[in-house]
């Protein structure tokens, strides 16, 4: 039995010519160290065989990298292969007369994709929220809305379109269209990092698919990583 000691403890601080002090008082009650708090190896046992599993799934090997992919504002290799690897997984198969771009955005890339060989677990780090994939219709009437939220946050990540001396050009833009298409997170579409356009929204496709599991998927297909430094955001 193991007994935590109730202490107090005091800081002062003074200085030379000063006569003022804090005192801090912090109490501790004993708790009580039994067979409960140590460790249970038969629980212990019960898990191995899922962690070790779960370790061989994180540590396969699914492309491999010829350069370090890393993510910053405006533009950034990292941030151009996820735009790109989701926009080509999401319109393989898919032929529509409206304008389509993916846009994205730089924080929910969380990680770097270094040199060499890349894992599942690697993907884990860099999407670690399972955030669906969505199709979003929008009016063409916000796309200034869209050029205005890109200059004020420095950039995002985007595929199919660039953004010139602050305007947004669109790889296949009909001049007859009335609407476009964004290939985005459902977390943007509603509303996360202040993207309020997405409330303009016309209609929503929902794709049931993680882009965590697209960028697995893609990469797979790569089989080494295709590298853009394209200059996709200049004001």
């Amino acid at each position: 039995m193991i007994f935590r000691l109730v202490s107090i403890i005091f800081i002062g601080a003074g200085l030379w010519a000063c006569s003022s002090v804090n005192t801090l008082i912090v109490h501790s009650d004993p708790v009580k160290m039994d067979n409960e708090h140590v460790s249970n190896v038969h629980i212990e046992s019960m898990i191995m065989p899922y962690r070790d599993s779960l370790s061989l799934e994180m540590n396969e090997i699914i492309a491999n990298s010829q350069t370090d992919f890393s993510v910053k504002r405006p533009n950034s290799n990292l941030g151009n292969w996820v735009a790109d690897a989701l926009f080509v997984n999401q319109t393989k198969a898919v032929r529509l007369s409206s304008p389509i771009i993916c846009l994205l955005n730089t924080g929910g890339i969380r990680s770097t994709i270094n040199k060499g060989q890349v894992t599942i677990g690697d993907m884990f780090k860099l999407m670690p929220f399972d955030n669906e994939i969505v199709w979003v219709e929008l009016p063409v009437s916000v796309i200034p809305e869209i050029e205005e939220y890109l200059k004020k946050s420095g950039g995002e990540p985007i595929s199919n379109c660039t953004l010139k001396n602050g305007k947004l050009v669109f790889n296949n833009w009909n001049e007859n269209a009335s609407t476009f298409w964004v290939i985005t997170s459902d977390y943007l579409m509603n509303g996360g990092d202040k993207m309020a356009f997405f409330s303009k929204k016309i209609n929503v496709n929902n794709t049931g698919v993680l882009m965590r599991d697209a960028l697995i998927t893609e990469a797979r297909v790569q089989t080494v990583l295709q590298e853009d430094t394209t200059i996709r955001i200049s004001f």
